[in-house]
């Protein structure tokens, strides 16, 4: 089993820029990819970035291309999501997921979630 919890919420002006964190426990994380999904308010949950098992492969929503960057730290069983260039629309609550293979983009195809944290940004 793994365990997320995600720190580095918080608020924002536009074009500012924003590093969340993802703490995971448990054995086996190594083996899992990641991802990080937001869900805004009155929205459903979507797919943000997700990064394979060793790193070496990446996917993004198109919306965040050129401004988040989504990486992770085995050793330190840490993934990250860089957030620059923010927009209004960024806002929403973050949560990282981990399942076994990255590329998926549904909720439904991860197994372990953090509990989320709020990133607003401001116009």
């Amino acid at each position: 089993q793994v365990l997320l919890v995600e720190s580095g919420g918080g608020s924002v002006q536009a074009g500012g820029s924003l590093n969340l964190s993802c703490a995971a426990s448990g054995r086996t994380f190594y083996n899992y990819a990641a991802g990080w999904f937001r869900q805004a308010t009155g929205k459903e949950r979507e797919f943000v970035a997700s990064i394979r098992f060793d790193g070496a492969r990446t996917y993004y929503e198109d919306s965040v291309k050129g401004r988040f960057t989504i990486s992770r730290d085995n050793n330190k069983k840490l993934v990250y999501l860089q957030m620059s260039k923010m927009k209004p629309e960024d806002t929403a609550v973050y949560y990282c997921a981990s399942g076994p293979a990255a590329g998926r983009r549904a909720p439904n195809e991860y197994e372990y979630w953090g509990q989320g944290t709020q990133v607003t940004v401001s116009s």
